[in-house]
């Protein structure tokens, strides 16, 4: 591999994977015949659980494109696209001065654009398939108890 642009800037973690698959890292079991070094193989198996995981480079030029009208600074871009924040709240410490820039109206807009570009993160798919029915995802409904109240 030859690097063609030393320190070109951050990376987002979706690039810093990629860089990863691309060298060989992937969930196999015989890892000791890999290029990759043992903390390489500690940050893939931290990608792989975040929302970098099922990103793509269409999904992120997408909301680089819609993301321009806000004139965000390229670490605040970073941050959203590595975090994937679902919520006005997570977005607010994200963005530096957001009152002096008059951003907060737009909060709503910027995680709606957030939501439809990238995927769910992959802990949220998996609370949404495995919630039982009738109970939340964090309170799981018991069915000792149930039969408890029955009884």
């Amino acid at each position: 591999m030859k690097i063609q642009k030393a320190n070109a800037g951050p990376l987002t973690n979706f690039e810093v994977l990629y860089l990863l698959r691309s060298r060989g890292a992937s969930r196999d079991p015989t890892r000791a015949m890999s290029l990759i070094t043992p903390s390489e193989f500690k940050v893939y198996d931290y990608l792989v659980e975040s929302a970098a995981c099922n990103q793509t480079r269409e999904r992120v030029k997408n909301f680089l494109e819609k993301s321009k009208e806000y004139q965000l600074a390229k670490a605040e871009v970073i941050n959203i696209i590595n975090i994937r924040p679902t919520s006005a709240v997570e977005l607010v410490p994200i963005i530096e001065e957001l009152d002096e820039r008059k951003l907060e109206e737009d909060l709503d807009k910027m995680v709606d654009i957030v939501v439809q570009v990238f995927p769910p993160h992959p802990n949220e798919q998996n609370v949404d398939e495995e919630a039982p029915e009738g109970g939340s995802p964090e309170m799981p409904v018991d069915a000792n108890a149930k039969e408890q109240k029955a009884g």
